[in-house]
């Protein structure tokens, strides 16, 4: 019988390799997918840049739609981009 000792050594190599493929998953589930018609708000905040009491503002004063499950609200990506298109500034 074959008998394989783990040094400290290989397990701060596995950590490394582990949390890195965590961050990598992560990444992948927290950057908002262009496929996707409904994006929840830190999907919101990160694609237009801007703070949580901003985006609850556009929503308090009916600038941006959105649609509540529960107690998350939801916004249709077509809807931020009216929004976007709406409030160009011409010069």
């Amino acid at each position: 019988m074959k008998l394989d000792l783990i040094t400290t050594e290989d397990l701060e190599i596995f950590k490394e390799v582990l949390l890195a493929e965590i961050k990598g998953i992560l990444k992948h589930h927290t950057t908002p997918n262009e496929k996707s018609e409904w994006l929840r708000s830190a999907e919101v905040r990160k694609l237009l840049n801007i703070s949580q009491g901003t985006l609850q503002n556009l929503r308090v004063n009916g600038t941006l739609r959105y649609s509540m499950i529960g107690k998350i609200p939801y916004y249709k990506r077509e809807d931020i981009l009216n929004v976007l298109e709406n409030n160009l500034l011409k010069h």
